[in-house]
């Protein structure tokens, strides 16, 4: 049970002994993983030059989450948060449905950026990869499970033991693509962002870019930061600061990167246009470090692109077992979940289950593209759910203190879930059919266990969501029919955000 402050009093094993520093380096070092050692010309590929207002639009989307998520974050400090903002806002079958899409989302993470450190380990360590595709060998694959483990060690340590080396290791990621910018750019080439056209692949292009050439999964680091909501210093004001810091300085980063990119690549690699560039790049930023002769950059970029993507997924796997405490809190898993180690504030059932499933998810999907985007449309699916809670709890609960208050609340958050929808429906029907399938069963299987109607009153506009958006998809230009094509997709997503974001508000329970 909740106070009127928003205080957990069943929270009792976690210490508050995260400052300022340690949430902006989780919040920046969450978002700089694998994202920026593969997007730029995984995006090049879709978008060309225009990949640069691809980040923008990224960037801008996660902004606008972002401040609907500091004032949610300030009002609620609560450990695992992502999950009780929607059990708090529309009810325990809320809550299960963030904590399903939040535990795929976040144990899949953590695999994708194991995975993505094997891989550039595999240009110094002979065996680790098996083919072009990234695939890994047996050997591989141990390695990848070793490290894992380590992970899992540091995190069954404690919070301060995490963030001090977590600190250590994001100042490092920041150096390395701050020298990336600053070399790259001295061999700029202003011709090779319009040799084939700066927009060759048109607005769509722009648009696939956004969602699935690894935007979005790079900018998703939010919420690592809310999961550790419990454990931060003064948190109606860190919360903020730092998540709205952490997504201005990696918006800056990743244009400036992207550019980088773009004007420093050799000109026979652009030949042929943008198409097969990252087929061509498979370790982006290293090879045309080689290509200009700058061999001690190549080497810091392997480097980092072993210990940035690490770092990354052990930020993930310390927020993924209070994401799973929060998810037992609304009474949806068993009571042992509930339990938090005394001494060290570790949730221990919750970790030993987010090993497990990062474990699991390098079996099926042992290449970096192949789990992106699924990744991208669960992370998002879970982003856009912010919106919506916000927006009933100032309905339901107008007292409750929120030290951040979002101004223009009633234009920003319903273009917040706008613009998270468009991305979700831009990651294609053939990611989406299955997701939102199983995310439907699992909700009706729950449901109908319940017996409840007060879950159907308040969890309903979920279905219609669901259903809409597998509609949009499906008719859609994005691996769908081509029904709706072009302005006519993206207007009928936005016009089904707004009718279910309306619902949403309505729907709200009281406290």
């Amino acid at each position: 049970m909740l106070n009127d402050r928003g205080h957990d009093p069943t929270a009792d094993g976690f210490r508050r002994r995260l400052g300022l520093l340690d949430l902006t380096m989780i919040g920046f070092g969450s978002i700089f993983g694998s994202g920026w050692l593969f997007a730029a010309a995984h995006v090049g590929d879709i978008a060309g030059p225009a990949s640069l207002l691809s980040w923008v639009i990224g960037g801008v989307a996660i902004l606008l989450i972002g401040l609907v998520y500091c004032e949610l974050g300030a009002a609620l400090p609560l450990a695992g948060s992502v999950v009780r903002y929607p059990e708090r806002s529309h009810g325990p079958a809320a809550g299960f449905l963030m904590g399903v899409i939040t535990t795929i989302a976040f144990s899949s993470l953590i695999s994708i950026e194991i995975v993505a450190a094997r891989q550039y380990a595999g240009a110094w360590i002979p065996g680790l990869t098996r083919d072009a595709a990234g695939d890994p060998t047996l050997f591989g694959w141990t390695v990848q499970a070793l490290v894992l483990g380590a992970l899992y060690l540091v995190n069954r340590r404690g919070i301060a033991t995490f963030a001090f080396i977590n600190n250590i290791v994001t100042l490092f990621k920041f150096c390395v693509p701050a020298l990336v910018i600053i070399l790259l750019l001295a061999h700029l080439t202003q011709a090779n962002f319009t040799v084939h056209g700066f927009m060759p692949h048109g607005a769509d292009g722009v648009q696939v870019a956004v969602s699935t050439g690894g935007i979005i999964f790079a900018y998703l680091g939010l919420t690592p930061i809310l999961s550790v909501a419990g454990e931060v210093r003064q948190p109606q004001r860190t919360i903020p600061i730092a998540l709205l810091l952490s997504i201005s300085l990696s918006t800056v980063v990743y244009v400036l990167l992207q550019a980088a990119f773009i004007g420093s690549l050799p000109a026979r690699f652009l030949d042929h246009g943008w198409t097969e560039v990252a087929a061509r790049l498979p370790l982006p930023f290293h090879d045309i470090a080689l290509a200009l002769g700058l061999g001690t950059l190549a080497f810091l970029v392997v480097v980092d692109a072993v210990l940035s993507p690490t770092g990354t997924g052990n930020i993930y796997l310390s927020a993924l077992p209070r994401v799973i405490y929060a998810w037992a809190q609304a009474g949806t898993l068993p009571t042992s979940f509930r339990e938090v180690k005394p001494g060290t504030g570790v949730p221990q059932r919750g970790l030993d289950l987010a090993f497990g499933l990062s474990l699991f998810w390098t079996l099926p999907f042992p290449s970096w593209e192949a789990l992106i985007t699924v990744v991208s449309s669960s992370l998002m699916l879970s982003y856009a759910l912010a919106p919506t809670s916000a927006a009933a709890l100032r309905r339901t609960e107008p007292d409750l203190p929120r030290p951040f208050r979002l101004r223009g609340f009633a234009v920003l958050a319903p273009c917040a879930f706008a613009i998270a929808t468009l991305i979700v429906l831009w990651t294609g029907w053939t990611t989406l059919a299955w997701l939102l399938s199983v995310l439907v069963l699992l909700q009706l299987g729950l449901m109908l266990w319940r017996g409840r109607r007060k879950d159907w009153r308040h969890t309903g506009w979920m279905f219609a969501y669901f259903a809409g958006l597998a509609l949009v998809s499906w008719s859609g230009p994005f691996d769908g029919h081509h029904i709706l094509d072009g302005a006519m997709d993206d207007l009928a997503g936005i016009a089904l955000a707004l009718i279910i974001y309306v619902w949403a508000a309505r729907s709200g329970k009281t406290a």
